[in-house]
Formats: structure tokens, C-alpha cells, sequence
């Protein structure tokens, strides 16, 4: 390899290095902005209609960002709703366990030649671990929820500041780049819109074929109310984590109190388990990937970097940006390349 391209390769790889670092130390204050900006240009078309009603901008902003409140605060009593449910369903359902435990001692006892007192010293243990196990992780689980709580007041104000201050911004990137068309840099602010607006339609996609999925496997298995259940179990997936383990819940205890059998609990988990692997490996890259026009392969990888530097924000947030990067490579001959690496074409 010449120098020259040495250089180059050891300039490139310093700059994505530089880039990775600063996209991790500075994730507290990036990530809640990329959520807001990615709001703000899913508003902005609402927004502008709404202005042309005469209507104040910062009136206009305030109603647009209102109506993504009320779909949180819907999915938030979705959530509340399946947490209550479940917690109604206790009693009959530590029924069925305690009675479902007794026939597995039972059953280990009259087929192993197992004493009772081995199999509860055992049980005793295993419990001992879960609780242990459980409080190790509750400080992390506690320490997300209210840094989701917290991004939750905070996004909503970056997309408020970021419609009303709009032109501003816009002339700050007109100054910053003054060698380019002004007309050009317009088209290519709405291309960015509209590489978003894609990006929504293709995780709606998503979201409906994990749906028909999670109801599919549910009626496989004689659940009650499977496309309930799977689509709840797919809107609240929406919430990172928590929100397929809360979405598992009441379709588990149905099955446990409706046929009184622990398999049933457990084919429905895998059910959730298979779905919520092939939506994070499969759907997601190749139908988002397919929307925005980008390579599936190079869209697995974004969703897998993403998760390595932002976690589950990352998975989502990193596949519009290549979007992005697509389509500034398009648009300049130097970068052919990488326009060629990242097209679907």
C-alpha cells in the first residue's frame, strides 16, 4: 500500500474512531436530541399546515407535539392496563403454580427416586438464586425506567425548540455551507424529511407483521384472545425490554390458568422469544432497509453498532442516520463508493 493511501486509510479510520467515541460519552445529551429531531421532522409537515390556519408557530408546534403526548400517554395506560390485569389474575395464578410445583415433586419423586427433602432443599436454592438475581438487576432496570421518565420531558421540549426555531437553523446551515445552492440545501432538508417519514412507515410495517405473528402463534396454541394479546404484545415492544416481558404476562398467566399446564407458559414465552429474534435480526433490517433504500447486510450491521453505542436507542436511531449518509453520498461524486456500499441496488 503507497503512502498516500496509508494516510488516507489511517485518516479515515482516526475519524470514525473520533466519531464512535464522542457518539458514546456524549449519548445523554444525543440521544434525547436525535429523538427530538426525529420528531420534529415527523411534525414539521403538520406543523406547517397548521401555520397556514393563521395560527401562531408557536402555537402550531405546541398542538403538533401534543398529539404525540396523547399516543405515549395511550401506550402508557396500554401498559398500566396489562401491569393491573396481571396482577388481578395472582392469586389464581400462585394457585396454579403451587399446584403445578407439587405435581413436577411428584412426578421427580415416583420416576427418580428422589426423597421430597432433596427436591425442596433444591427448589429453596434455585428460589434463593432468582430473588438474588433479581435484586442485582433491579437497580439497573430502576436506574432505566427513570432515565426513559426523564427523556420522556425532555424530547418533547427538543422538538418544540427545534419547529419553532426552524429558520433560524435553516439560515445557520445556509451560512455554515454558503458555497452551496441555497436551493439545493432546501431539497436536501426534504429528502432528509422524507427518508424519515419512510423510516416510520417501515417500523409500522414491522410492528403489523410482529402483530400477526405474536397472534399466530397464540391461536397455535389455543390461547384465548390470540390477535389481543399479539397485538398488545407488539405495540408495547415499542417500550425497550420491559415492554415484551409486561406483553408476555397476561397471555402466560391465561395459558397457565386455562389448561393448568406449565408447557403452556413456556411455548408461549418461546412464541414471544422467536418472534421478537426474527423482528430483531430479519424484519426490521430487511423491511426498514427496503424503505429507505439502503443495503439489508449494511443495515444489520447499523442496528448491531447501534446497539454496542447507544443500546436500544442506537438499534433504532442509527438506521435513519445511514439513511442520511446515503443520501449525502448520493449526491456527491467523491463518495460513489459509499453510495454503492450502502444502496440496495
Amino acid at each position: 500500500m503507497g503512502t498516500p493511501s496509508l494516510i488516507r486509510a489511517t485518516t479515515i479510520a482516526v475519524l470514525i474512531l473520533s466519531i464512535s467515541m464522542l457518539l458514546y460519552f456524549a449519548s445523554s445529551i444525543l440521544i434525547p436530541l436525535c429523538y427530538g429531531l426525529l420528531i420534529a421532522f415527523i411534525l414539521y409537515p403538520i406543523c406547517v399546515w397548521i401555520e397556514k390556519l393563521r395560527i401562531p408557530r408557536t402555537v402550531a408546534a405546541l398542538i403538533s407535539i401534543s398529539l404525540i403526548l396523547i399516543l405515549i400517554a395511550l401506550i402508557l395506560t396500554l401498559f398500566f392496563f396489562q401491569i393491573r390485569s396481571f396482577f388481578k389474575e395472582w392469586e389464581m395464578l400462585k394457585h396454579e403454580m403451587l399446584a403445578s410445583l407439587y405435581q413436577l415433586k411428584t412426578y421427580i419423586q415416583e420416576h427418580f427416586n428422589v426423597s421430597a427433602e432433596v427436591i425442596e432443599s433444591t427448589i429453596n436454592e434455585r428460589v434463593k438464586q432468582s430473588v438474588s438475581s433479581i435484586f442485582d438487576h433491579l437497580g439497573d432496570s430502576l436506574t432505566q425506567i427513570v432515565s426513559s421518565v426523564v427523556m420522556l420531558f425532555i424530547i418533547p421540549i427538543f422538538s418544540f425548540l427545534l419547529l419553532t426555531t426552524r429558520a433560524k437553523l435553516l439560515k445557520s446551515i445556509h451560512l455554515l455551507f454558503p458555497e452551496t445552492d441555497s436551493k439545493r440545501i432546501t431539497a436536501m432538508l426534504h429528502k432528509v424529511i422524507q427518508t424519515y417519514y419512510r423510516f416510520i412507515k417501515g417500523m409500522l410495517i414491522v410492528y403489523a407483521i410482529v402483530a400477526v405473528l405474536n397472534s399466530f402463534g397464540l391461536w397455535i396454541l389455543g390461547i384465548p384472545y390470540p390477535v389481543l394479546f399479539g397485538s398488545i404484545a407488539a405495540i408495547l415492544t415499542f417500550i425497550p425490554y420491559v415492554g415484551i416481558m409486561v406483553g408476555a404476562l397476561l397471555p402466560i398467566s391465561i395459558s397457565w390458568i386455562t389448561y393448568g399446564n406449565i408447557w403452556y407458559p413456556l411455548a408461549v414465552i418461546a412464541v414471544f422469544s422467536i418472534v421478537q429474534y426474527l423482528e430483531a435480526n430479519i424484519i426490521f433490517p430487511y423491511v426498514v432497509g427496503t424503505r429507505l433504500n439502503l443495503n439489508t447486510i449494511v443495515t444489520l450491521i447499523a442496528i448491531f453498532i447501534g446497539g454496542i453505542i447507544w443500546g436500544v436507542s442506537g438499534m433504532i436511531l442509527f438506521v435513519p442516520f445511514l439513511a442520511i449518509v446515503k443520501l449525502f453520498a448520493d449526491e456527491y461524486p467523491g463518495w460513489a463508493a459509499l453510495s454503492n456500499l450502502l444502496s440496495d441496488k
